[in-house]
C-alpha cells in the first residue's frame, strides 16, 4: 500500500508533514474550480465569478466539513470529541465530512453571489457537475488512507486492508488474513457514480441548452449526488448509525 505521508521535513523542533489526503483533495478541489469557471463561461458568464469566490468557500469549507463529522461521530456513539473537546480543532489529525463542507461553502457561496449582484441560478447550475468530479478525484485519498471500504469480496476488484485498518467486524486475522482477504472498494463505487452522473449532467447541458429551466442541473446533483451516497453507504459498515 501507499505510505498516506508524502513528505515529511523535520528542522529542529519544528515538523513539517505533508499528506497524500490534503494533496489529492486540493487537486480535486482545484480541478472542480477550473472546470466549474469553463462552465460559467460556456453559459455566458466571467469564469473569474468562480476563482474569485475561492477565499469564502475554502474557509468556510473546512470549518463546515469538520463540524459535521463531529457531529457524525457523537451521534453514532463516539468520545473521542466528548472526552477530548480540544482535539475538535485538531483538523490535521483528519475528519472532514463532505456534505458539511457542502452546505457551509455554498452558504458562503451564496453571500458572495449576492454581495456581488451575480446570477446564482446560473452559478449553480455551471458548478454542479463539477463538485461531483472534484469530489471523485478526492475518493483516491480514501485508497491510499485504506478507509471507507466495504465488507469482505472475493470480486477480482477486491482490495487488501492492514491489519492497522481494519474495522472490529473483521479484525480477526485468523478468519480474514491479511494475505488473502479483500474487500469491496465502495469509495471507488461512489467515484465511478460521480464521474458518471458529472457526464449525465454536463450531456444534459449541453444537448438541451436553452431549454431547460434555471436549477434544472443544480437539483439534478442533489438527486444523484444523494441516490449514489445512499447507495454506497448501504455497504458501508463504519457508518455511525444515530443512538437512541
Amino acid at each position: 500500500m501507499i505510505d498516506p505521508i508524502l513528505v515529511s521535513i523535520k528542522i529542529g523542533s519544528f515538523n513539517l508533514v505533508v499528506h497524500w489526503y490534503g494533496v489529492i483533495v486540493m487537486l480535486g478541489f482545484t480541478v472542480a474550480t477550473w472546470l466549474a469557471g469553463r462552465e460559467v463561461k460556456r453559459r455566458g458568464g466571467d469564469e473569474n465569478w468562480i476563482w474569485d469566490s475561492l477565499l469564502y468557500i475554502l474557509i468556510a469549507g473546512v470549518i463546515g466539513g469538520r463540524i459535521l463529522y463531529v457531529v457524525h461521530d457523537i451521534a453514532g456513539g463516539g468520545k473521542t470529541y466528548i472526552n477530548d473537546p480540544l482535539s475538535i480543532i485538531n483538523i490535521p489529525a483528519g475528519g472532514l465530512h463532505i456534505y458539511g463542507a457542502f452546505l457551509f461553502g455554498g452558504i458562503a457561496f451564496y453571500i458572495y453571489a449576492r454581495k456581488m449582484k451575480l446570477d446564482m441560478w446560473l452559478l449553480l447550475d455551471s458548478i454542479a457537475p463539477s463538485l461531483l468530479i472534484g469530489q471523485a478525484i478526492g475518493r483516491i485519498a480514501n485508497f491510499i488512507n485504506q478507509e471507507l471500504y466495504g465488507p469482505p469480496t472475493t470480486m477480482p476488484w477486491g482490495i487488501p486492508i492492514d491489519a492497522n485498518h481494519r474495522l472490529p467486524a473483521w479484525s480477526d486475522l485468523t478468519q480474514y488474513p491479511v494475505a488473502t482477504t479483500r474487500f469491496h472498494p465502495t469509495f471507488a463505487y461512489e467515484m465511478l457514480w460521480n464521474i458518471a452522473a458529472a457526464g449525465l449532467l454536463l450531456w444534459i447541458g449541453q444537448k438541451f441548452a436553452g431549454k431547460l429551466r434555471q436549477g434544472t442541473i443544480f437539483f439534478g446533483w442533489l438527486v444523484l449526488a444523494g441516490l449514489g451516497r445512499v447507495i454506497v453507504e448501504t455497504w458501508r459498515p463504519d457508518q455511525p448509525l444515530i443512538t437512541g
